[in-house]
């Protein structure tokens, strides 16, 4: 694809013709379209041009309807086509080879244009700043409703970020009609970039969520929480859930299957956290199976997720028992991992001569830092009692 793309950016180098004086305003730049977000409605076209702040280039990028440009092909070949915006005009040539497009681009803003935005509050347009404006497609008759709707003095960079996420009047008024009203422009963009729509709100509403705040909204569409997610959630039994509870559900992928499976292993009244904690330490069906298979079949979920967070594993109990400790329970064992009782240290207290301290006891010495060097010092001084020795 690169190589292709520039090829015919090679190509169209030599289509690219010289500029008059008249156009000394014009500001110029490559363009690229490819074949693989090609649809039959939309064309979508990604314009490289230089940025003065750094002088480096920029990229922005924008899907129109095919019919808002005049003379863009549908067949491969040389190409000349353009896109006019209230801000200006975008003159558009090269070529298209596979369904792939390449070429340059010339755009002459618009003087009146230019004239009417100062007249809104934002005199002297440079160039560049209304290359992106155009390319955002901001239009004056746009920035005179959102002052209308009480968005004034909107700094020119949030501007360009209300017409790149498309927030519009329409949308803001789809909004307010259906109770979130008096939303900022940031929080309008959050809801353009998360896909909170009128439809969104309606369908969550017919699924028991009618009167959400923004915030819970705005959560329940970034991790996509939908009508048909919050059906299945209350199919498991979870019918009563607040909408941050349905969204930790669907944060950790619990699912219709996995709760059958935790209920199949016996877990019969799992309330939602208890549900929720099993999956976020990783409690599955053959992790319950092993620990029960070693003997440890009365342990609830709290056991179980206790043992997986602190690294109580099937291989982890198989070495404790083969060090003698046959009856070892779940709390010892979660023990020894907190504390650090590993086999090395038994072992080695062992050499040491100490041969029967219990799990209790091994705890304690780690807890107090006690290890094989200090107890041989202690037998050799004949301090103290030697306790399991």
């Amino acid at each position: 694809m690169m190589r292709r793309v520039s090829s015919l950016l090679t190509c169209c180098a030599l289509l690219l013709v010289a500029t008059t004086a008249s156009a000394a305003k014009e500001l110029r730049g490559t363009w690229t379209s490819s074949s693989r977000e090609k649809s039959a409605e939309n064309f979508h076209i990604s314009l490289i041009h230089p940025d003065d702040e750094d002088g480096g280039n920029g990229q922005m990028g924008f899907s129109e309807p095919r019919a808002a440009f005049q003379g863009l092909p549908t067949a491969d070949g040389p190409a000349t086509f353009t896109l006019s915006r209230e801000a200006g005009v975008f003159t558009f040539t090269g070529t298209f080879q596979a369904g792939d497009g390449a070429g340059h681009y010339r755009f002459a803003p618009s003087d009146t244009y230019a004239k009417s935005m100062a007249a809104l509050g934002y005199p002297k347009l440079t160039e560049l700043q209304q290359f992106q404006l155009a390319a955002t497609n901001v239009t004056t008759q746009r920035v005179k409703e959102l002052g209308a709707m009480g968005y004034k003095d909107i700094p020119l960079e949030q501007l360009l970020t209300v017409g790149i996420f498309n927030v519009s009047p329409e949308y803001i008024r789809e909004l307010a009609k259906l109770g979130y009203e008096k939303l900022t422009l940031e929080q309008l963009v959050q809801g353009r970039i998360h896909g909170v729509t009128s439809q969104r709100v309606k369908d969550l509403g017919s699924a028991g969520f009618p009167k959400l705040s923004w915030e819970d909204l705005l959560a329940m569409s970034i991790h996509g929480v939908t009508a048909e997610y919050i059906r299945d959630v209350r199919a498991m039994g979870y019918g009563g859930l607040d909408a941050e509870k349905i969204v930790a559900f669907r944060i950790h992928g619990i699912t219709t299957e996995f709760a059958r499976e935790m209920r199949g292993l016996g877990f019969k009244d799992l309330d939602a956290d208890e549900l929720v904690a099993m999956r976020i330490h990783g409690v599955s069906t053959p992790f319950v199976k092993e620990m029960r298979e070693l003997g440890f079949k009365d342990l609830d979920s709290d056991d179980f997720v206790a043992m997986r967070i602190h690294g109580v594993t099937m291989p982890f109990v198989k070495e404790m028992r083969e060090l003698g400790f046959k009856e070892i329970t779940q709390e010892e064992l979660v023990s020894f991992r907190i504390h650090g009782v590993t086999s090395d240290f038994v072992k080695k207290l062992r050499d040491a001569g100490y041969k029967n301290i219990t799990p209790d006891e091994l705890v304690r010495l780690r807890i107090h830092g006690i290890d094989e060097t200090f107890m041989r010092s202690m037998s050799r001084g004949g301090k103290g009692d030697a306790g399991g020795k």
